[in-house]
């Protein structure tokens, strides 16, 4: 459910409206609403959102530094030290940027060096300056290579690889070698050596610049305090600009909104600072944020009602409502006893083994985790799926007693997940009907109600018709009054012909609707069947595959199992998770009604 909320509406002085504001992020229970006149490009506001990227930037930079396998000392937290930290991991990422790039260019003369090994391109110099010969190199294919070249130009083969010929020429330097039609390759005018030497020190460099960014992150705490610092500022920054401000901007108004339960401790709080504030219930128009307050079990599900959209003030939270259906749903669709067995140990394993480090919402996620597995266990049941192998064919008395009270074959399940695509959908359009009532008042309703009635109706007819006769006098007068309502009452207020004829459209729309919607749940079947299929199909493979050997067969056998299971549950409980998440918002959120549209509670706080 969604809890009762109550707007405030404050009144400050211009001069003491800072100092209000200061006490009230220190009270901490109002979420102040924001109004046009929040200035987005305002440059304070936009220097600081600068400064929270850069950091963040920083932050993951250095993140990334840390050696999972050595613990870096952390330093004290200085948000002043914080932020000077991106300034300086830009400083060291320019100079290695600097670094790379000569690297690279180092790097390409090398690959041209490499093939005509060491040599001193000074002497090379001294040669063409002093004996009037000059030395060129040439690279060409092994079939273009001429051995008249040899006799001709003094032709030398220095190597050949990979149908390549190396070779230079020693001839005077008022030589021609356009007969050769090739071009002299131009070498770097340093030695192999040189060049290695280079390398090895812009590298060493590079490694010294590593380190810098290395030490940087004993520097993480400071960091993330200036991203809470530059994140206050911002938050502080925007409320600040949310005021209205009355008689030629002397009083600031400000809006904010505070649970029901909260506003006592406002109130006796408020009464001692220099600011007037009223406390009202909210209006049908206004905007008003979110919270949910659940009980225990539907907490665990509110996460996945977040996923897709949080309800409108005054629309029902649909969350406690798909919980049931959801945890039934993952079971059938992942329906394997021994999976459902492994998700509440696993869950287990992670609550004892990280308690000290386990956040609220993540032992909120293992605990949901648990409820799925233990729904996995009981659905799996069913069909009696336990990593693959039939439980029931297990000849004990006590599992052959479970297996004749609790077994579905293929066709049993497959009606059963009609069955309960059906059971939701006519739940979620009792949820419109109330969401209706609720919000526009009842008679906007009859026309929902007078639907389930039908529907449920026909149901019962086509199920026990010695009950209930299909189209019978008791049938009839269930029937006509809800055909009625369906098309002449379905928009309160309207011409009668309007009506009909939107009731008509709206009839057209519920017949057609239903029977897709009622189809998708069908995918529950699939799942879980296909899911069993591949449990068996892994250890068919485990069998088949295992050498005869004593010795051997166990190992391999046991590793095609762990590893084909362990691909099986990955991707079975993804489609657990994922198929109900669809058959939640679009096929019961769809025939809810559900709009949707609000925004989460976020009380201005440090």
């Amino acid at each position: 459910m969604v809890a009762k909320m109550k707007k405030i509406s404050f009144l400050a002085y211009h001069k003491e409206y800072e100092s209000f504001l200061h006490e009230l992020r220190e009270l901490g229970l109002v979420h102040v609403a924001e109004t046009p006149n929040t200035v987005e490009h305002s440059e304070q506001l936009q220097d600081y959102i600068a400064q929270l990227k850069k950091l963040n930037n920083a932050k993951n930079i250095l993140n990334k530094q840390i050696d999972k396998k050595s613990e870096i000392d952390s330093r004290a937290a200085n948000i002043e030290q914080g932020k000077s930290i991106p300034l300086r991991i830009e400083e060291i990422e320019n100079e290695k940027a600097l670094l790379n790039q000569q690297l690279q260019v180092s790097s390409k003369e090398r690959e041209l060096l490499l093939p005509w090994d060491d040599f001193d391109p000074d002497a090379v110099k001294r040669l063409e300056e002093k004996a009037g010969y000059k030395l060129n190199f040439f690279i060409v294919s092994d079939n273009q290579y001429k051995t008249e070249w040899e006799e001709f130009f003094n032709a030398i083969i220095i190597k050949r690889e990979t149908s390549k010929t190396y070779f230079v020429t020693f001839t005077p330097k008022d030589t021609s070698l356009e007969e050769m039609n090739n071009e002299a390759v131009k070498l770097p005018k340093v030695s192999l050596s040189q060049l290695n030497g280079l390398i090895d020190s812009i590298q060493a460099k590079i490694a010294i610049e590593n380190e810098k960014l290395k030490d940087l992150a004993a520097e993480l705490p400071s960091v993330k305090e200036a991203i809470m610092h530059y994140e206050q500022q911002i938050v502080y920054t925007r409320v600040k600009q949310s005021y209205t401000g009355v008689a030629d901007n002397k009083i600031m108004l400000l809006q904010g909104w505070a649970l029901e339960e909260d506003e006592q401790k406002i109130a006796d709080y408020l009464e001692s600072k220099s600011v007037y504030f009223h406390i009202s219930d909210p209006l049908p128009e206004d905007d008003v944020p979110i919270k949910f307050k659940n009980n225990r079990f539907a907490r665990l599900f509110e996460p996945i009602a977040e996923m897709y959209m949080l309800p409108k003030y005054n629309e029902i939270d649909l969350t406690p409502y798909f919980a049931p259906f959801y945890m039934i749903f993952f079971g059938l669709a992942l329906g394997d006893i021994g999976y459902g067995l492994f998700l509440l140990s696993a869950g287990a394993v992670a609550k004892i083994a990280l308690k000290s480090k386990l956040s609220q919402s993540l032992k909120a996620a293992i605990s949901l985790l648990q409820v799925l597995g233990t729904s996995t266990m009981i659905c799996g049941l069913l069909t009696g799926g336990f990593f693959g192998f039939s439980l029931y064919d297990i000849d004990i008395p006590i599992i052959q007693s479970l297996k004749n009270k609790v077994f579905f074959d293929n066709n049993m399940m497959f009606n059963l997940s009609l069955i309960l695509g059906v059971i939701q959908i006519l739940f979620g359009m009792g949820m419109k009907a109330a969401n209706r009532a609720k919000q526009q008042g009842f008679k906007y309703a009859l026309s929902t109600i007078a639907w389930i009635v039908f529907l449920v109706s026909i149901c019962v007819a086509a199920i026990v018709p010695k009950v209930l006769p299909m189209f019978g006098t008791i049938h009839l007068i269930i029937v006509i009054p809800a055909v009625i309502l369906i098309l002449f009452y379905n928009s309160p207020g309207k011409n009668p012909l309007v009506n009909f004829g939107l009731g008509l459209w709206d009839t057209y729309g519920t017949a057609t609707g239903l029977l897709g919607d009622i189809l998708s749940y069908v995918r529950l079947f699939a799942l879980g069947l296909s899911g069993g299929i591949l449990a068996s199909v892994f250890n068919s493979l485990a069998d088949g595959m295992s050498p005869d050997n004593a010795i051997v067969k166990p190992i391999v056998y046991i590793l095609i199992f762990l590893i084909g299971h362990a691909i099986n549950i990955f991707m079975n409980v993804l489609g657990a998770f994922v198929h109900p998440l669809r058959l939640t918002f679009v096929e019961f959120y769809k025939n809810s009604e559900f709009e949707g549209g609000g925004k989460k509670f976020n009380p201005f706080r440090k």
